[in-house]
């Protein structure tokens, strides 16, 4: 069975935003102010830096068993750490194929940013995703060679298809505390940040704020 998941507010690691202070550190003060799942996240570390990394993650929020701690792309260094789950891209290796690996105990999302890469994603098999990440919301410099910006609309759009689908959604792509409401209000799961918490000088206080505009926004959806 998958281990529960809240994907409320996730920050996606960054380790030269980070800098100097060691990604573990900045994971910590964050999941102490609301972060709920992490993503570890290093194109550039070796395999070896990367499963040393996720471990210190790991490390930095024993505390808090709900925190849940994914790894981008790379399978086998989850599988080595233990890690909750994986995330990849359209250009990684096919999400069955990643399925088969993980098999059904661990979490595996998803990157779209478009409606025909959701509906092929749709698509899979039953049990193959639990989770689509919707990119980008607007520009950010932390993924140059994202595709164009859904805006809050596109957004909304496609969070209902997946929900429909039982697929649950986050939003990722320049997202900044003064953003995070309009975002949660288009009817996502939770948002995704990078800059916002990891160049924070307080990364607990940044992410606090960021829950509270993220419930600010879920409000108003209820109000609506």
């Amino acid at each position: 069975m998958r281990p529960p998941f809240d994907p409320t507010l996730y920050l996606v690691t960054d380790t030269e935003l980070c800098r100097p202070r060691p990604v573990a550190d900045v994971v910590r003060a964050a999941v102490a102010g609301g972060v709920t799942a992490v993503q570890v996240r290093d194109k550039f570390a070796s395999r070896r830096d990367l499963l040393a990394l996720v471990r210190a993650v790991q490390s930095a929020v024993a505390d808090t068993p709900g925190v849940r701690v994914v790894v981008n792309d790379a399978v086998d260094v989850a599988l080595m750490a233990g890690a909750d789950g994986v995330h990849v891209g359209q250009d990684d290796l096919p999400a069955t194929d990643v399925r088969a690996l993980l098999g059904p105990e661990r979490l595996l999302g998803l990157s779209v940013s478009s409606r025909a890469e959701l509906d092929a994603a749709l698509t899979l098999p039953a049990g193959t995703l639990d989770l689509v990440g919707l990119s980008p919301v607007w520009g950010t410099p932390t993924k140059p060679d994202a595709g164009p910006a859904l805006g809050p609309a596109g957004v909304a759009e496609l969070a209902r298809a997946a929900r429909a689908e039982g697929l649950a959604s986050v939003a990722i792509g320049g997202i900044s505390d003064d953003r995070a409401a309009e975002v949660a209000a288009t009817g996502v799961d939770g948002i995704c940040v990078v800059s916002a918490v990891c160049t924070a000088a307080d990364p607990a206080a940044a992410a606090r704020l960021l829950r509270s505009e993220i419930t600010r926004g879920r409000s108003a959806v209820v109000i609506r």
